[in-house]
């Protein structure tokens, strides 16, 4: 932060659906990356130049009482604020105005905390805009800048903490993942299988998904992001899974294929091993350097190659091809990595080199609508400081070989 700044943070909304309805309560994760307070109605104001040394870091909370506790549950006092969050001036919400007012005579620039991600399409005016719009119209005299840049730095690289919590979600997802192999035969429905994942995850004291869970059978591999999970598994068909737990606010994200049957045919395991070596390769790129758009076209190298060996292509193909839009996307269209944290895909600044401690997917797929099946294959890993990324999933059975012999013991 430039000096003589300060920068706030605001809850998310608590979104109504209809009625006395609301969707349950997600943090913004700023705000909870920052001070680990996950209730609504929070606003946390960072001042490293107060005049006042208590006013360099605050936290503002909805102020709770015996009523609140009762119909809906305890809320942070100031004490427990403090042990949660490590900020000891703490005020009631009722006196932000009041001591906002004292703090923006002294600030000359204010950071704001906006939503940047690449893949972000916000059409819901949130608490963050509502209150940026009042700032502006408060606040006319004082230089505006964005927090944004900043927390895509720090977000993108993860604390030793950070990496824990994450392992411990994907060590959830295994578990469910080794009830579905167990699970999984002709007959069954895509819904039945999300339901055992939701099930393991409850039971190991995850929240749930993540993020919306793709269940895919047969031809349903083929749409991307297909969430329906409504479709019967037919024998003979592949089931592409994109499912990850959250845990503490942190996600996974695994992607595994497996046959309906418990046995690929002779064709789908020839694909499948395609796809698990351009992972394999992938993985090995995600080193400290690296940059994030040169890695696809590396891995994109790799598809291509991988391709023509499956027949897919052939040289006219590649020969022919659109350099904006490579031979291999027909069959292999989305990216190969995304950041990966506190949200499925996570802020980093994908212009900037690899750094060790950021978390990334390896996710190559291939999509084959005339054959009948799509496979996808994804595990989380870790940048290291010196050689191969530290894969968070390497307990979660990727083999064909090894699936096959889970699901028929």
């Amino acid at each position: 932060m430039k000096p003589n700044s300060l920068a706030v943070f605001n809850s998310n909304d608590v979104y109504p659906i209809g009625a006395d309805s609301t969707i349950p309560f997600q943090q913004d994760r700023n705000l909870y990356y920052l001070s680990g307070v996950d209730q609504e109605e929070s606003i946390l104001v960072l001042f490293p130049d107060a005049v006042k040394p208590e006013h360099r870091e605050i936290l503002f909370l909805r102020e709770t009482n015996e009523h609140i506790a009762v119909w809906e549950g305890e809320k942070l006092t100031k004490e427990k604020a403090f042990e949660v969050s490590g900020v000891k001036t703490v005020y009631w919400l009722d006196d932000f105005q009041k001591i906002f007012y004292e703090l923006m005579a002294q600030a000359e620039m204010v950071y704001v905390n906006t939503n940047e991600h690449y893949r972000a399409n916000v059409e819901t005016e949130t608490r963050e805009a509502r209150f940026n719009k009042w700032l502006k119209e408060s606040y006319p005299a004082h230089a505006v800048a964005k927090s944004n840049p900043i927390l895509q730095r720090l977000r993108s690289v993860k604390d030793s903490l950070e990496i824990e919590t994450i392992q411990q979600a994907c060590a959830i997802t295994e578990k469910g993942f080794k009830r579905v192999l167990g699970f999984v035969k002709p007959g069954v429905w895509e819904f039945e299988i999300e339901a055992e994942f939701m099930h393991e995850f409850l039971r190991n004291r995850s929240r749930g998904f993540a993020y919306t869970p793709i269940v895919a059978s047969g031809q349903n591999a083929n749409v991307l992001h297909y969430i329906e999970n409504k479709a019967q598994c037919k024998e003979g068909e592949l089931i592409l899974l994109d499912i990850g737990a959250e845990y503490a606010n942190y996600a996974s994200d695994m992607s595994r294929t497996i046959p309906v049957s418990g046995r690929f045919t002779k064709r789908q395991k020839e694909v499948y091993n395609k796809i698990l070596s351009i992972k394999d390769e992938a993985t090995k790129m995600l080193v400290p350097g690296t940059l994030w758009a040169e890695y696809h076209k590396e891995v994109g190298k790799l598809a291509t190659a991988a391709f023509l060996d499956l027949g897919l292509l052939d040289k006219a193909d590649v020969q022919n091809e659109n350099p904006d839009w490579p031979a291999y996307k027909k069959y292999f269209m989305h990216g190969t990595s995304h950041h990966m944290g506190l949200d499925t895909h996570d802020y980093g600044l994908l212009h900037e080199p690899m750094q060790a401690n950021m978390v990334f997917t390896v996710e190559p797929g291939v999509y084959i609508p005339e054959e009948g099946f799509g496979i996808r294959l994804e595990d989380d890993v870790v940048v290291q400081e010196k050689g191969e990324p530290f894969n968070l999933m390497r307990n979660i059975p990727i083999l064909a070989d090894e699936i096959e012999d889970l699901m028929n013991a």
